[in-house]
Order: structure tokens, then C-alpha cells, then sequence
């Protein structure tokens, strides 16, 4: 059974042989990669991973779609051979983790645990920055175990989710946070569960991106989300841009939303034993060890370039002021939604992050 993970980077060569062993490590048996305008040889790490197998790597260098740089890639996705012969496909990021709770920590035991599966969310389970200020090349999975509580009420944003599902036609396409162009046919025998096990009702099969919050859904598996990092890696990633909204900087707002860290999860780390092996060949490779140097060394040169610029110091000064984020209690939560459903009712808004079934 050929499971697929597609990935679109920018500028993050320094992450991509962590990510790579961790998910090879996790069952991925494939990875379709996109890249665009990278500065810090991200490009060419990709194409020497293709060289030794272990990846296809495909340029999105533009023009973008409306929907932006991603939106793009997964576009060209949906054409490629790979997705067309994946049983399984996930769309991820550079800084999810895939984490699974059931049998040996693999997509293969999870898929096993749910047989009727047609999609599974993984809920995203936020790490926070742990008030680290500079940025070292060590796997992020060490050095960032701080995270939200397994049970958030609020934001909404701490319940999205990425979705694995089964390739056997139900959705023709895939999107960034689920599968997209369902077909009429087959949706109504859709069966989707979440990260904990749980069947999920008929709304999931078409619009929602967010998990039910005010509850576990992790107990099965979770996506370990880490969106922040060093401050000096925060600041990198605004420069960057967001890879859906790519005209809009990252600011605190971004960074407050998801700084958590007032629980500790390690779970992640059982896969260690597989996926640092993995890692150590990959970065024992010349060509390859030789680019991940200079691609941690670009991010530290870059940084000190950003410094000299007055939006990106004073982003970095904002952060070094701004504490932990302090979790919303279930009393808050409710007031807030209240507030946001008064809103939607007076605008006609349906945007998700106040969808009363949320709660």
C-alpha cells in the first residue's frame, strides 16, 4: 500500500532532513515536493534527494493561482502519477510532524485501526516557542516539546487539522487542508474519523477544516504543528511569507494565536530510534550534508541581514516582549463564541471560526 505525502518549501533546507527521516520512519513510502524561489539551496537538496530516490521534486516557480503558492502546487498535484497511483495521500507542511498514537507509531497501524476509513483528520497539536531566542540547528522535534493542552477551547485555529484519505476516488483532488472536488456519487458513503477514532457526522465530508474543540482528538493520532520556532526563525518565516496568503506578514498576532506551552508532549519521540538512522545516512551523503550546512548557515547570515531592516527588528523586539500565550477557559470560550455567532448573525457570515457546531 503506497502512502503519499505532498509538501510544497520555500527557503527551509535546514528542516527538510529531519522532516524527511521522520515521515520515511512514520510509513510514507512516497513524497511529491514543490519548491519555489529558494535562496538557501532548498532546490537543490530536493534534486539530490530525487537522485537517490528518495523523493519526486517538481519546481513551482509560478505564475501563482488566485489562491496562492500552494494552492498552486496542489493544483499540479492533482496530475501527477504519484497521486494517481497513492492509496493514502496527506498534504503537509515543513513544520508538521505526523504523530501516531496506534500500534508501532506508523500511517499503516493507524489506517489498520480505522479499516472503514474513507478520511482521518489529524488535529493539529500546537508547539510553542518556549521563549527560545536563537535559532540552532537541532531537530525540531527535541528541541521544541512545550505545546497546548490536549484540550483547547479556543482559538478555533488550535483544532485545524490536515487530512489523510484513501485515493479510491471519493475526492479527485487534493487540498491544503482537505480533499477537494468530492464526487456527487460516492460522498454520501464517505466515512470520515477523526484523530481520536471518533465517526464524524456529514458536515466533515465537504466544508469543515477544524476538529470539534472543547475535547481530546488526539487519541489515535495528532499532526505535532510546529509554526513558531526560534524567534530568529519566526522572523525568517515572515520574511519568507505564508505559502496560502503570501502577501500577508506574519506579525504577533500570528505568533500569540499559537504560542502555547504550558503542557509537555514527548510522544513523538518513540520514533527516534527509526527515524535518527535515517536522518544520519541522509546527512552522511557529501552533496547533501554539505547543502544542509550551507542552508543553515544562509538562515544565520539571513537573519542578521533582516536586522538591519526596521519591520523585521521590530517584529523581533515584539517578540522578545511578548510572554506565553495563556490558554482560554471553557467560561471564555463560550462568551467569545456567543460573540461571534451575534456577529454572523447580523452579517449573514458564514465563515467556519464561528460555526456554533464548534463547541
Amino acid at each position: 500500500m503506497r502512502f503519499l505525502a505532498i509538501l510544497t518549501v520555500r527557503n527551509e533546507g535546514a528542516f527538510l532532513l529531519e522532516w524527511l527521516a521522520h515521515h520515511q520512519a512514520a510509513g510514507f513510502t512516497d513524497f511529491l515536493v514543490f519548491s519555489n524561489d529558494c535562496q538557501d539551496g532548498t532546490d537543490k537538496m530536493l534534486d539530490r534527494l530525487e537522485e537517490m530516490g528518495h523523493l519526486t521534486h517538481l519546481r513551482n516557480e509560478g505564475p501563482y493561482d488566485k489562491g496562492g503558492i500552494q494552492f498552486t502546487a496542489l493544483k499540479a498535484a492533482a496530475r501527477h502519477k504519484l497521486v494517481k497511483k497513492a492509496d493514502w495521500i496527506l498534504p503537509l507542511d515543513i513544520d508538521e510532524f505526523v504523530n501516531i498514537h496506534a500500534g508501532d507509531g506508523t500511517v499503516q497501524d493507524l489506517t489498520a485501526a480505522l479499516p472503514e476509513a474513507t478520511a482521518i483528520t489529524l488535529t493539529w497539536r500546537l508547539f510553542g516557542n518556549a521563549e527560545t531566542v536563537r535559532y540552532a540547528d537541532t531537530p525540531i522535534t527535541r528541541a521544541f516539546t512545550k505545546c497546548a493542552p490536549e484540550v483547547m477551547f479556543w482559538p478555533w485555529r488550535a483544532a485545524m487539522f490536515k487530512t489523510l484519505y484513501r485515493n479510491d476516488g471519493t475526492y479527485r483532488k487534493p487540498g491544503v487542508h482537505r480533499p477537494r472536488s468530492p464526487d456527487p456519487d460516492r460522498l454520501a458513503q464517505a466515512r470520515w474519523f477523526d484523530g481520536h477514532g471518533r465517526p464524524l457526522d456529514e458536515q466533515f465530508r465537504e466544508k469543515r477544516i477544524f476538529s470539534n474543540f472543547g475535547r481530546e482528538n488526539y487519541g489515535l493520532a495528532q499532526l505535532n504543528h510546529y509554526p513558531l520556532g526560534a524567534m530568529e526563525s519566526y522572523v525568517l518565516k515572515a520574511d519568507r511569507g505564508r505559502a496560502v496568503h503570501s502577501d500577508q506578514m506574519l506579525d504577533v498576532d500570528y505568533w500569540v494565536e499559537r504560542n502555547f506551552n504550558t503542557d509537555e508532549d514527548l510522544s513523538i519521540q518513540r520514533l527516534c530510534d527509526r527515524a535518527d538512522p535515517l536522518r544520519a545516512a541522509l546527512l552522511g551523503d557529501d552533496s547533501l550534508g554539505r547543502l544542509h550546512e550551507k542552508a543553515v548557515a544562509w538562515r544565520q547570515a539571513r537573519f542578521l541581514k533582516l536586522m538591519e531592516q526596521e519591520p523585521y527588528r521590530a517584529l523581533f523586539a515584539r517578540l522578545l516582549m511578548t510572554p506565553p500565550s495563556r490558554p482560554v477557559n471553557a467560561a471564555s470560550a463560550r462568551t467569545l463564541t456567543g460573540f461571534a455567532n451575534l456577529g454572523r448573525m447580523k452579517s449573514g457570515d458564514d465563515a467556519q471560526e464561528n460555526d456554533p457546531k464548534a463547541t
